[in-house]
């Protein structure tokens, strides 16, 4: 069935939720109708609506961009069609589009902040069919928790695709058992690293990251970066392998702690991939990147050509969504911003439509 409206709780302005209906607007050629099965709540989201980062779209509009659903209108052959949505749309014609770097293409569109007033925190949403992920047999894994492929999962594998990231590599993930940090670690050993290393503060989902990706663990609260270098050392010394040289450092925080810990660690022949997004500024030598034959890299979104690859990821059991998801009635929408806002989330929670 195709509605005449979109049902959905709309940003009116930021820190304000407001339950309501828009109409379906007329699907222009080569657009769908996608009927949202699941949206998951990204930091991105907290932002626009706690923090007053700017939306392209003024409100009033729908947050949300980590979407799964079915295709119900527009291109025939894709009517009836499970779909995750790319978090990022490029325009696929611009000279970045062309040249392999679609996702930073600078006309891209995003459910929830340029896509006019529509986002995935809704009943349905129209968007362009070209750069739909179609799901096709997804076994005993749920559609709605595909969604945070669209982000949380995705954004991870184009770090490390930037990074080079082949196997035997050694490999350390700061933030390792946050939203998006859990899947870097399980993306990093998914393909191939031969060490992963995980950083966190939070002791519980550290220790259960032992069981998802990370070879060892440190946790830094109360540290000096100088100490964790030395627990870092001490740990490389006692598997045989280098501490000095070659280490892929992935700082998915975004925090100043964060960075300038990724940053000590940084050495010879190193590279560093900056995931995480921060406001504050860190200083540091650039000379040393220099000297250190380094690199530092910064990342953003995922080409939507690249999300088969990471759903066959997710499918094939090489990265786990279900240990690190919950579903919750979109009408919890407003509760689980204010848990998410104040820490007090375990899992990434994916809103379930219930209009």
């Amino acid at each position: 069935m195709i509605p005449s409206t979109i049902k959905t709780w709309q940003m009116t302005v930021p820190g304000t939720l407001t339950k309501t209906e828009i109409p379906v607007p007329q699907l222009q050629p080569g657009e769908v109708l996608v009927e949202v099965k699941g949206c998951g709540v990204c930091h991105t989201d907290l932002s626009y609506f706690y923090m007053g980062v700017r939306t392209e779209q003024p409100p009033p509009l729908s947050l949300g961009h980590e979407i799964s659903g079915v295709v119900v209108a527009g291109e025939a052959n894709l009517i009836g069609k499970e779909v995750i949505i790319p978090a990022v749309l490029p325009c696929n014609k611009c000279e970045l589009c062309k040249t392999g770097r679609g996702n930073r293409c600078l006309a891209q569109k995003m459910p929830g902040n340029s896509m006019g007033i529509y986002g995935g925190f809704s009943s349905h949403i129209p968007v362009p069919a070209a750069d739909l992920c179609i799901v096709g047999n997804r076994g005993k894994v749920p559609l709605e928790h595909l969604s945070v492929i669209a982000d949380a999962v995705t954004t991870p594998y184009q770090a490390a695709r930037r990074a080079r990231l082949a196997a035997g590599d050694r490999v350390i993930v700061i933030g390792a058992a946050g939203g998006v940090g859990s899947f870097m670690t399980q993306v990093a050993k998914g393909m191939g690293a031969g060490t992963v290393i995980g950083i966190d503060i939070n002791e519980e989902k550290l220790e259960f990251m032992k069981g998802y990706g990370a070879d060892f663990t440190i946790n830094p609260k109360g540290k000096t970066p100088k100490e964790v270098k030395e627990i870092f050392k001490a740990y490389c010394k006692e598997k045989g392998i280098p501490s000095n040289y070659g280490w892929k450092i992935f700082e998915v925080t975004g925090t100043k702690p964060g960075q300038e810990l990724a940053l000590s660690l940084l050495s010879f022949t190193g590279l560093l991939m900056v995931v995480g997004y921060g406001t504050d500024e860190t200083s540091y030598m650039l000379s040393k990147l220099m000297a250190f034959d380094a690199e530092l890299i910064g990342t953003w979104g995922c080409p939507p050509e690249f999300y088969p690859q990471v759903l066959e990821m997710c499918l094939d059991g090489r990265i786990e969504l279900g240990p690190f998801v919950e579903t919750r009635p979109m009408s919890q929408i407003e509760q689980v911003f204010d848990e998410a806002h104040h820490g007090k989330l375990k899992r990434r929670v994916i809103l379930t439509p219930d209009f």
